[in-house]
């Protein structure tokens, strides 16, 4: 059963080299400067532009949300903000979630995302009490999947030609997560 006010509350969780912070206000410059990336763009899939106003009132809203856990992805050492991490699309009938992660270019490739996956993951599995947590990633990311592969995560299938990116066709892979095999991990 789905721990309906463990997901009302974001909570703040540490690791070795990084922490997950609830994402606010103080994040607004760092997250606006991170969807100015290119690559942050086509590897998220994501074709809208975005501006400083709306940012701001994205991370001013965070803390009102009562249906998803908003974390910015914060290096231990300097504070400085490493990326994102979003849990959204919490069924609590079937106690499930989705999620998703991205991190800026200059943290990419250091071990950190599975780091922020498996603080989130035992978040999910042990504190919120979800059986499953999915996600989707574009086939020209396979240093994701590797990631998500290296917290658990499993290949369940493909949405042939999802995104339309620079007018090729890209394919979604599915991965998915249970609780009962990241217990056995």
């Amino acid at each position: 059963m789905i721990n309906v006010a463990a997901v009302a509350t974001t909570p703040t969780l540490t690791g070795e080299r990084i922490r997950l912070v609830p994402l606010g206000p103080e994040h607004a410059e760092a997250v606006f400067e991170s969807l100015q990336e290119p690559e942050s763009a086509r590897l998220t899939g994501t074709h809208q532009t975005f501006t400083r106003a709306a940012i701001d009132a994205f991370c001013a809203s965070r803390a009102a949300q009562d249906d998803r856990l908003d974390w910015a992805i914060e290096d231990a050492a300097s504070g400085e903000y490493a990326g994102g991490l979003a849990v959204n699309e919490v069924d609590e009938d079937n106690e499930t979630a989705g999620f998703r992660i991205d991190l800026v270019a200059t943290y990419r490739g250091r071990g950190l995302g599975p780091e922020a996956m498996e603080l989130m993951l035992r978040h999910l599995f042990e504190a919120v009490g979800v059986h499953r947590v999915g996600l989707e990633v574009y086939a020209f990311n396979p240093r994701a999947q590797r990631s998500y592969e290296k917290c658990g995560f499993v290949v369940e299938g493909r949405v042939r030609g999802a995104l339309l990116w620079q007018g090729e066709r890209v394919d979604a892979i599915l991965m998915g997560l249970l609780r009962a095999d990241w217990l056995r991990a």
